[in-house]
C-alpha cells in the first residue's frame, strides 16, 4: 500500500498536464477510464473484472478477491477540420483568414485505480482520473478567431470508494469525488470594428485578444448496485452525481496601441472573473451474461444530464465590462453500447464492441470551441495474463463523428458559417498488479 501511495503524486501530475483533448465521448466527457472497457466500447461495466469498476460501478469491487492496482494510459488522436462556407462580418465583407488548421490535439491521458480487502465482504478503493476534458486549438488568424482560438478544460478527480457484499447475490458501493477543474479560453477581438465610428478604424484591421482562465475545487459522489441472479449473469446500476464548479480567475486583454483610446471607458481592462461550470450527472444500466465457457456478452445504456449546461457565462469584476455569454442549451443524451468477450486460452482474452453516442449539442448554438456531433464507436481489445500477479490489457477504438455544421452570428464577431469534419482514434495500454 505504501508503494502505491508513493505513485500518487506522479499520477496527479500526469493527470494535470495530460488530460485535455478534443472530447472523446459526446459533449466533453472522457470515458477512457479502463482499457478493458475501451476494447468493448465501454459496454462491460457489469463485468466488474478489475479496479476500474471504481469509476463505472463501485459495487463491482466486491468481485475482486485480491488487493490490486491499475496504471493505464491512452493516446488520443482527434481531428477537427473546419471548412468555411461564406463567413462574413456585419458589413457583409468576407471574414478573412484561413480554415484554422487541425483544431484537434494529440495527447496522452493516464488514470490509476487501487483496491484493498477490508474483509471478505468489504472492499476499499481509490481512483484518480479525469472524467471531463476538452481542448481545441486553431490558428490565431483563422476565419473563426473572434469565436475561438484556444479552449481548454482539465479535471482531476480523486475518488475514494467503499463496497460491501450484502448477500451472495447483491452488492452496494459508494464513493466521494473530490474534483479540481481548470478552464482556459481565448479568442480574438475585432477592435477595428468596435472603434470604426469613434476612431475610424476598419473591421478586421486591428485585432486584439482576450484570454480567460479560472479554476475551482468541488465535490460529488457516485453510487453503485450489482445484482447476480446466477453465476453467469450480472446486472448493474450506477449513478454519478452532478458537480458544480464556481471558477474564479483572471481576464487578460491584449489591446493594440492604435485603439488604446477604447480603454478610456473602463472596458478591456485586465481583472478578476467568475464563471459557473455545471457538469452533468449520469445514470447507467448495464449487463453481463456468459453464454458459454468462452463467450460472454456485455451491454450498457447510460443517460447523461447534459441539459445542466445551458450557457457559458463569464462575469467580470470590472463593472464596465458586460458579461460574456455563449448560449449552449444542450439536451440530455442516452448512449448505447454492446460488446463480446472471448476467452482464447487461460492467458489470453479478446473483446470487441460497438456504441452509438449521440451529441447533446443544439445545432443552433454549436461553437468551434466544442464542435461536437453524434459518434459511432468500433472497438477491439485483448488481455494477456503474464503471471498470477501481472496482466496487461490493450485496446483500440475508432470514432466516426458526423460532420458538425456551424452558423453563429454576433454584432462584433460576425457570422461564422462552415462545417467541421472530425474523427478520433484511441489506443490504450494497461498494467494490472495483484498483491
Amino acid at each position: 500500500m505504501q508503494s502505491i501511495a508513493a505513485l500518487l503524486p506522479l499520477f496527479l501530475a500526469l493527470e494535470f498536464f495530460g488530460t485535455t483533448s478534443t472530447a472523446v465521448a459526446s459533449g466533453f466527457a472522457i470515458l477512457e477510464q479502463s482499457v478493458r472497457g475501451l476494447g468493448s466500447a465501454f459496454s462491460n461495466s457489469a463485468a466488474a473484472d478489475d479496479a476500474s469498476t471504481i469509476f463505472f460501478n463501485p459495487a463491482g469491487l466486491t468481485r475482486l478477491s485480491n488487493n490490486s492496482a491499475i496504471a493505464a494510459g491512452y493516446y488520443i488522436s482527434p481531428t477537427a477540420l473546419f471548412q468555411d462556407r461564406g463567413s462574413v462580418v456585419v458589413t457583409g465583407a468576407p471574414l478573412t483568414g484561413g480554415d484554422g488548421g487541425d483544431g484537434g490535439v494529440d495527447i496522452f491521458v493516464p488514470n490509476f485505480y487501487a483496491v484493498w480487502n477490508a474483509s471478505d465482504r468489504v472492499k476499499l478503493g481509490l481512483g484518480v482520473n479525469s472524467p471531463f476534458g476538452l481542448k481545441t486549438r486553431y490558428d490565431r488568424n483563422w476565419v473563426g478567431r473572434y469565436y475561438a482560438i484556444n479552449s481548454e478544460l482539465v479535471t482531476i478527480n480523486i475518488n475514494p470508494t467503499v463496497a460491501a457484499k450484502l448477500t451472495d447475490n447483491l452488492s452496494l458501493g459508494a464513493g466521494i469525488n473530490l474534483q479540481y477543474a481548470e478552464a482556459k479560453l481565448s479568442n480574438a477581438i475585432d477592435f477595428g470594428l468596435i472603434g470604426a465610428t469613434r476612431l475610424r478604424t476598419a473591421p478586421q484591421a486591428t485585432d486584439g485578444s482576450v484570454e480567460l482562465e479560472g479554476d475551482d475545487w468541488s465535490w460529488g459522489y457516485n453510487l453503485g448496485l450489482l445484482y447476480e441472479p446466477n453465476r453467469k449473469t450480472r446486472l448493474g446500476l450506477a449513478y454519478r452525481s452532478a458537480i458544480t464548479h464556481d471558477l474564479a480567475g483572471e481576464a487578460d486583454f491584449n489591446v493594440p496601441a492604435a485603439v488604446s483610446a477604447l480603454t478610456a471607458t473602463g472596458r478591456f481592462q485586465d481583472g478578476s472573473i467568475d464563471a459557473e461550470l455545471n457538469l452533468p450527472d449520469t445514470l447507467s444500466l448495464n449487463a453481463y451474461h456468459q453464454i458459454s465457457s468462452r463467450v460472454a456478452l456485455t451491454g450498457d445504456v447510460t443517460w447523461t444530464n447534459w441539459s445542466r449546461f445551458e450557457e457559458l457565462r463569464v462575469t467580470f469584476d470590472n463593472p464596465a465590462e458586460p458579461d460574456n455569454v455563449q448560449p449552449e442549451n444542450w439536451h440530455d443524451t442516452v448512449r448505447y453500447s454492446l460488446g463480446i468477450n472471448y476467452t482464447l486460452s487461460p492467458v489470453w482474452e479478446l473483446r470487441a464492441g460497438v456504441a452509438y453516442d449521440p451529441s447533446p449539442v443544439d445545432s443552433t448554438y454549436r461553437s468551434p470551441r466544442i464542435p461536437d456531433n453524434n459518434r459511432t464507436w468500433l472497438a477491439i481489445g485483448a488481455s494477456f495474463k503474464a503471471s498470477d500477479a501481472i496482466s496487461f490489457d490493450v485496446g483500440y477504438a475508432h470514432l466516426f463523428v458526423d460532420d458538425s455544421q456551424i452558423d453563429l452570428s454576433s454584432s462584433t464577431s460576425g457570422n461564422l458559417r462552415g462545417s467541421i469534419e472530425s474523427d478520433v482514434d484511441v489506443v490504450g495500454l494497461q498494467l494490472t498488479w495483484k498483491f
